[in-house]
Order: structure tokens, then C-alpha cells, then sequence
């Protein structure tokens, strides 16, 4: 990954957008819980409309997407995926990165995210980026399934 751009995704770019989450969702997904989850699936029309997703390109090619969703107080991250060909470049992490920077530029002091808690690899890496464990729950929609509930205090520019 030597050239990185993000840039908002467009009403033409929803067939790349549920491509990528797919294609990033269903292959770490699948093998661990034994079912598709919804970001892969998701129709991301509604969220490209709003103007909350984020395409990230590695030297011009798309490799990842970040769908946030915000609020008056926090960032949720809804979905961050990132092609398997490119996973374990950095790219996870420049993305996460870039949501803290969309977080301080609308003026919220917090991300938050879930996962499930059988997903050891995206909680390794939420809290190796700084993320906390805040609380866990039930899934909604899958009986004896557990969600975690993560946060991360946005850093002011400036502030370590």
C-alpha cells in the first residue's frame, strides 16, 4: 500500500461498495460463525445517499470500505471492510484512523463499533488501535450470539 486516497462514495459506486463488504465479510465470517452477516449482504443505497460512506483507494484501485454513522455525541463505524487481498497491509488501521479524523471534524469526542465476540480477530485489532470493551450483549437476530460493544475517546489534534 504505497498511495492511499478515501473518498465518499457515489450512487454509482453501491454495487463496489456491497462487492467489497462482501467479499471482505463472508470469507471471515463464514468459517467462524457458520452464516453470512449483514454488512455483506447490506443494500448500502440508503448509506451512499446520506453521504456516509467512505471508499478507500491503494494506489487507485478500491481496496476497503468504511460506513459511519453519526450522531450528536459520538461516530458509530457500522461497517469498515477491507478486500482479503489487501488485508494485513494496514489498510484496516488507516481506516480507523481515518473515522477518528471524520469524528473530530464534526466535532464528537467518540467512536463506538460492535462485533461479535467469537470474532478474535477484529477485537484484537479494534483494541490494538485503542478501542475498550464497554459492555456486551445479546444479538438481536441471532439467539446465544454475543456482541461487544467498543469505544474509542477521539485525540484532539495536537494531544497525545
Amino acid at each position: 500500500m504505497t498511495h492511499l486516497r478515501f473518498r465518499r462514495a457515489d450512487p454509482e459506486d453501491a454495487a463496489l461498495v456491497q462487492t467489497i463488504s462482501a467479499e471482505a465479510y463472508v470469507p471471515a465470517y463464514q468459517p467462524v460463525m457458520g452464516y453470512v452477516p449483514k454488512p455483506a449482504i447490506e443494500d448500502y443505497g440508503k448509506w451512499i445517499k446520506e453521504r456516509n460512506v467512505w471508499i478507500a483507494e491503494s494506489d487507485g484501485q478500491a481496496s476497503g470500505v468504511l460506513v459511519l454513522e453519526p450522531s450528536t455525541d459520538h461516530l458509530m463505524i457500522y461497517s469498515i471492510a477491507v478486500l482479503p487481498r489487501c488485508q494485513g497491509s494496514g489498510l484496516g488501521k488507516a481506516l480507523l484512523a481515518f473515522a477518528e479524523d471524520r469524528a473530530r471534524t464534526i466535532g464528537v469526542t467518540e467512536m463506538r463499533l460492535y462485533t461479535n465476540r467469537r470474532m478474535e480477530r477484529n477485537v484484537a485489532l479494534y483494541r490494538a488501535v485503542g478501542f475498550v470493551e464497554v459492555g456486551d450483549r445479546s444479538h438481536p437476530s441471532r439467539p446465544g450470539e454475543v456482541l461487544i460493544d467498543m469505544a474509542k475517546k477521539v485525540r484532539r489534534v495536537g494531544v497525545a
